[in-house]
């Protein structure tokens, strides 16, 4: 069942209702006072019901309807409030409706033009100063029309967080307006939109050394976490105006059993980031030894006599970041073909019966290849190893290999021409770390080598090491 989105989502009375509210404002003496109180109320309500293991996403977009709420409320009290050329707008994360106990409340206010907004300075810079009063994290700006077009053009993290906008107050056409103006259509096309944030990701995976494993991960930013699906979901709604990740599925992007594993580990990245903002009082999201044991416990693990609930905890924490940026790697891969190269000539070289380059890409020649020759597991890569030429593996493949990953089982293990393309892989003279890389991610050299793959994503408990074992 899907949940709703938060303009969706039905009345909640025990979080918000506008009669009580006003009995605040009239028992406080002030507005500020009443949003206080409110939002005090809401969290101790939202926290409880995190604590009972309810569902989490829809205590975030919760969050965000609260605060939807709320904002409305202090707005109406502002003259500016009655204008049809001023609105206040959500963006970013808040924009997601995706509000965790300290996260930013990111604002815009958006002006059909700077002469509509000279009766109105003052009341919009007292309405962004009560913000900052009520104790609120609140990125904001105050920007027109053409501006966002001129900014977001030259900045393409303006240009996603538009493009995630949610009208609060004021008239929505006037967002509309503003998207059409930053659209793909006008600036950042797909092609380059996708490019920048692949480049983006790039550039970010190698500030964590490109691996999931860091003993105190990054859960928004590092390799795997909740960034690299925000990704995801950003490219989607850039080139497919896709409003829910689930949409993939249709488009043909994922497969049904995909998305449930992606969208499994979005809810698990949630909750763990939701149980680091209580514990530690703030927007944190470093999983820092001195959190993790407290977020273990918050989220149910308990010791056993074989490990602590800490490991057991970090080491599914590890294994989720793994399966995102598994499906991570694939889904830009899709999106490189589909949107990079949708235009390029096809130029198939032949390989053997079971192997084939496209577009300097290797794939296999039918989607029974595996079934049939599961050797052909370990002969993709050892190709891989030497052919330099070969840039990597098609999407199409990179599915078939996860999803054949099963069949290299001990029957496959013990078959002499598995073990001698294995030794051979081992002497080849191309990247051969790369080789063992793909092999780890796409699930293969866990399962060809059963140590190894017991011990993915397995951490001991101290401060004598760096990364997972």
């Amino acid at each position: 069942m899907k949940t709703p989105l938060v303009t969706e989502l039905k009345h909640d009375p025990e979080l918000f209702e506008q009669a009580r509210f006003n009995q605040l404002v009239n028992q406080k003496g002030s507005v500020t006072l009443a949003f206080k109180q409110a939002i005090r109320d809401a969290d101790d309500i939202l926290n409880q019901r995190f604590r009972q293991l309810q569902n989490i996403k829809l205590i975030i977009r919760r969050r965000a309807w609260v605060m939807d709420q709320l904002l409305e409320q202090l707005w109406s009290h502002y003259a500016c409030s009655s204008s049809k050329d001023i609105a206040l707008l959500a963006v970013g994360g808040y924009g997601r409706a995706e509000l965790h106990p300290h996260s930013d409340i990111d604002l815009m206010i958006l002006l059909r033009d700077e002469a509509c907004a000279e009766p109105y300075h003052s009341e919009l810079s007292d309405f962004v100063t009560q913000l900052w009063d009520i104790g609120l994290e609140v990125g904001h700006s105050v920007r027109t029309l053409a501006q966002c077009a001129e900014l977001a053009k030259a900045d393409i993290t303006l240009a996603t967080n538009l493009m995630e906008a949610r009208t609060l107050c004021g008239d929505p056409q006037l967002a509309e307006a503003m998207q059409e103006l930053t659209g793909p259509d006008q600036i950042w096309d797909t092609k380059a939109f996708f490019s920048a944030k692949w480049a983006e990701q790039i550039a970010r995976h190698d500030k964590f050394n490109n691996t999931e494993f860091n003993l105190e991960p990054d859960i928004k930013s590092a390799p795997g976490g909740l960034r690299d699906i925000q990704n995801i979901g950003w490219v989607a709604k850039r080139h497919f105006d896709a409003q829910r990740m689930s949409e993939l599925v249709s488009l043909g992007f994922l497969t049904a059993d995909e998305y449930d594993i992606l969208n499994s580990g979005h809810l698990f990245l949630w909750e763990v980031r939701y149980a680091l903002h209580l514990i530690t009082g703030r927007g944190e999201n470093r999983l820092l030894f001195d959190y993790q044991r407290a977020v273990a416990d918050m989220l149910g693990y308990r010791d056993s006599e074989a490990n602590l609930a800490v490991e057991k905890f970090m080491k599914r924490f590890y294994r989720v970041a793994l399966s995102i940026s598994q499906l991570n790697d694939m889904l830009l891969q899709h999106f490189d073909e589909a949107i990079l190269r949708a235009d390029e000539p096809e130029v198939i070289t032949p390989i053997n019966s079971r192997f084939q380059i496209h577009n300097s890409f290797i794939e296999v020649t039918h989607d029974k290849v595996f079934q049939r020759t599961p050797s052909a597991l370990m002969e993709v890569f050892l190709i891989l190893a030497q052919n330099e030429n070969i840039e990597a593996i098609r999407a199409s493949t990179i599915r078939l290999i996860r999803d054949s990953r099963h069949l290299v089982d001990e029957h496959f293990r013990n078959d002499i021409r598995n073990i001698s393309m294995f030794m051979e892989l081992l002497r080849s003279p191309n990247k051969i770390y790369t080789q063992f890389y793909r092999m780890k991610r796409y699930g293969i050299l866990g399962n060809y080598i059963p140590a190894f793959g017991q011990v993915i994503g397995q951490m001991q408990y101290d401060l004598f090491h760096i990364y997972t074992v």
